[in-house]
């Protein structure tokens, strides 16, 4: 090797007009050094890539310490908690890179000048910290809440495997461990002065007049911080993440008779907290585990924000004047009741003001509309679990219960749908219930989402109080998802307009009034062209089949999931394709349509559609009387650094949940801000996109919210809708009869059976509407000017959707 990677980096950084100066040459040649412990031209890809982000987290650590010292010493404003059990963080490095101020240029001239400085940004894989949208949400609050300058501690798990790596073989997920950690994480401190005692079982004992929980099993929650730097700013956000140990080391009398692995037993228990992020839910053991993962989160958390709070020379009275603890969505849920616990018996508080501190400290954020989704836990498993907060449960239920009472006299029914326990069959806890009796502020994430929310899951606690729920609708950070995923668009946008819109988005409005100018139309073509050529090449490399970049790129990446309707798009490209082979020499729009996402493990139905996907790709892309005009892919294994890809070439973004199920979405947002224009339905946030960039810029079809719930009591019938569409007959007897599965005609029978005798999500019903839409997508498709300037419009309508905008309205009316 004639030129050493180390002088290839510093190469770069003067390429760019990065030298010395901000210490990162300096930093980058003694961290590589350290790092390699050998000669610098011998070091291995990843060891190269270690080296290269320690010597990025060396610089960050000097941020970090100031900052924590700035928070340490503040006198005003409270502290953000924010509890979620996922945070998909996506790779770290070219985050930091540009944190640091080692401009995208940087990252751009690697990528283009050397195959090996790009193979080791290519090395760091996703943290396996999160699996979907509501983990990603998580991850663009923390880089708001640093660019921001909030002080601000986010808290999860240190998952050691993730939810799962997504294999495809024959056409069937197979769910594989994702092992994140095996060549170790660069970006994480361990803080082994951070440790803190998680109790699980035992009894509840009664000492002088107070209530002391004496645990059976005993676990050590060990902190490990991940640093996420803020753009424009020194200031660095934390996501603390909790690593279970045993209390107790192994058992070495039973080690020396030869009992080797029931001396490490308990220890073994204790590290199963961490190994998967959602554990199969669908037995007693997953059921169990998955429970003890929450409170370890709870637990831990709660005890280190008090810790803090103390330390920094506060009354314990004053915890929730200066501390705001913000549940994402039910997983924290437990939060009220242990910090209920430790402020009466660990503290001595009495009922009254350790009450009033939890309700100032707490607010709860929901994610959905869909009753099974909001979690409960069986009361029986709770009292072995969790004894002496069952019993807080039952006091807060007794008081809260005796207070509405007051209110709704002589109207059991009322109080029987309100109770935190559902008495209905097995008894169960209702940690969304829970959630909302304890919390000041409750909060939907569009303004749909927020108007369903108390009108139907959660219409009796708006009775109570309708002051305590509002709408923050979610937004996305534009560094992660322009800025870095796009630099050949986010160049062009600076052209012109500058670059103010990179610390203000709401700036990319002055697009708006350019969109028309045909050069800008063409730069934007061309720009989006690069990019739907780099991910063909990634197709090519990765499935081995060939698309055509200047074919239509049309895609649904998301949690595969009924209500978000993968399905429909999957009769779309079967009536599609049966239209093409009737009528081959059409002058059919080139389309390449891209699928991604996973099915939770124990989810048949869902695990059936990425099947029916593969199916219907293996038929429709072999099919040598296309031309090549129609072509399906699925890209496996969907995280934050393959939708990276994905979403700067989408020409068109699918975002056809049934209206009225899609909480908000930040997928439709995403794609949006990169210029792909949306056919969706009229819910979450594409209706307040719509409304921002107009509704003639989005390709709007299907039944509104109000209208599928008038159907469905109306005792909606799928068949009709079927008996009256010979298009869409003839796609349900090509799945159902085996076209696509010649092997096994009645693979498919269920998901057709389903839909024609119940269609939940009304996939029939909306068919028709979502095929004359798609034909004007068609239409808009063959004018590439007319296409371009819708595009632009979108992009400039984006600005309000900043998860900087969403973070401050937190911040006014949650937060305070």
């Amino acid at each position: 090797m004639s030129i050493s990677f180390k002088s290839k980096v510093v190469g770069a950084l003067h390429k760019v007009g990065i030298t010395g100066h901000n210490r990162f040459e300096d930093r980058f040649a003694e961290t590589y050094q350290r790092a390699l412990a050998q000669r610098t031209d011998q070091g291995s890809s990843i060891a190269r890539t270690h080296a290269l982000a320690e010597a990025c987290q060396s610089l960050l650590a000097d941020r970090w310490a100031q900052t924590q010292n700035q928070d340490a010493g503040r006198s005003a404003g409270r502290r953000i908690h924010y509890l979620s059990m996922e945070f998909l963080m996506g790779r770290a490095l070219s985050n930091a890179l540009a944190a640091l101020s080692l401009r995208p240029e940087f990252v751009a001239s690697l990528s283009s000048s050397d195959a090996e400085l790009t193979a080791v940004l290519e090395n760091e894989v996703d943290a396996a910290l999160g699996n979907g949208g509501l983990g990603r949400l998580a991850a663009c609050f923390l880089d708001s809440f640093a660019t921001l300058g909030l002080p601000s501690f986010g808290y999860g798990l240190r998952y050691e495997f993730g939810m799962f790596a997504q294999r495809i073989q024959d056409g069937r997920q197979i769910e594989v461990p994702d092992a994140w950690l095996t060549n170790g994480n660069a970006w994480e401190y361990r803080r082994s002065e951070l440790r803190f005692p998680v109790g699980f079982g035992g009894t509840v004992t009664s000492e002088g007049g107070a209530r002391r929980w004496n645990p059976a099993e005993h676990l050590i929650a060990q902190a490990f911080d991940f640093v996420v730097p803020g753009h424009g700013t020194e200031r660095v956000s934390t996501l603390r993440q909790w690593q279970a140990h045993a209390a107790q080391p192994i058992d070495l009398a039973r080690f020396g008779r030869g009992e080797h692995a029931a001396s490490a037993a308990h220890c073994q228990a204790a590290e199963v907290v961490n190994w998967v992020l959602y554990p199969d839910d669908s037995t007693s053991a997953g059921r169990e585990l998955r429970l003890k993962q929450e409170f370890f989160l709870v637990s831990a958390s709660l005890q280190d924000m008090l810790a803090r709070h103390l330390a920094e020379n506060k009354e314990t009275h004053t915890f929730g004047k200066w501390n705001a603890v913000h549940l994402n969505d039910t997983h924290p849920a437990l939060t009220p009741a242990e910090l209920m616990r430790l402020l009466l018996d660990e503290y001595g508080l009495g009922w009254d003001e350790a009450w009033a501190i939890t309700r100032e400290a707490i607010s709860y954020t929901n994610h959905t509309l869909m009753p099974e989704a909001l979690e409960t836990w069986s009361v029986q498993m709770f009292q072995s679990l969790l004894p002496r907060h069952l019993e807080i449960i039952y006091e807060i239920n007794r008081r809260f219960l005796s207070e509405a009472r007051g209110r709704f006299p002589d109207n059991d029914e009322f109080i029987s749908r309100i109770s935190l326990i559902d008495e209905a069959g097995e008894r169960r806890v209702r940690m969304a219930a829970l959630a909302i009796v304890a919390s000041s502020k409750v909060n939907g994430v569009s303004a749909l989402h927020s108007k369903l929310m108390v009108q139907t899951i959660f219409a009796e606690y708006a009775a109570l109080w309708p002051e305590r729920f509002l709408n923050v609708t979610n937004g996305v950070t534009p560094r992660r998802w322009l800025i870095q995923a796009n630099p050949i668009l986010s160049t062009l946008i600076d052209e012109q307009i500058g670059d103010g819109w990179r610390t203000d988005l709401t700036k990319l409005g002055a697009l708006a009034g350019m969109a028309a100018q045909p050069p800008l139309c063409q730069a934007f073509l061309a720009a989006k062209l690069a990019n739907k050529t780099r991910l063909a090449g990634y197709v090519r490399s990765e499935l081995g089949i060939s698309i055509d970049p200047a074919s239509m790129f049309d895609a649904q990446v998301k949690r595969i999931h009924e209500y978000k309707r993968q399905l429909l798009n999957v009769l779309h490209v079967v009536a599609r394709y049966q239209a093409m082979v009737a009528d081959p020499n059409a002058d059919w729009t080139p389309r390449t349509v891209i699928f991604a996402g996973k099915a939770a493990s124990a989810y048949h139905n869902a695990k059936l559609i990425i099947q029916l996907i593969h199916d219907v790709a293996r038929v429709v892309n072999s099919d040598a009387r296309l031309g090549g005009r129609l072509k399906v892919v699925f890209l496996p294994n969907y995280g934050v650094s393959l939708a990276e890809k994905i979403i700067p070439a989408a020409d068109l973004s699918e975002q056809i949940s049934t209206a009225g199920t899609e909480a908000s979405g930040t997928g439709n947002m995403k794609f949006a801000l990169n210029g792909a224009l949306t056919i969706g339905t009229w819910d979450g946030a594409n209706i307040e996109m719509a409304e921002a960039m107009g509704k003639e810029n989005m390709f709007v079809f299907g039944r509104l919210a109000d209208q599928v719930a008038e159907m469905k009591a109306l005792a909606y019938d799928p068949r009709l809708y079927v008996e009256q569409n010979r298009q869409l007959k003839g796609v349900l007897d090509a799945i159902a009869t085996g076209e696509f599965s010649p092997g096994e005609t009645s693979r498919y029978r269920g998901l057709t059976d389903n839909l024609l005798n119940s269609d939940t999500y009304m996939l029939m019903a909306d068919f028709a509407d979502y095929m004359a839409t798609q034909a004007r997508v068609d239409a808009l498709f063959n004018q590439p000017e007319q296409w371009a300037q819708m595009a632009l419009r979108n992009v400039a309508a984006m600005g309000w959707f900043s998860s900087d905008r969403t973070i401050g309205e937190y911040v006014d009316k949650i937060w305070h």
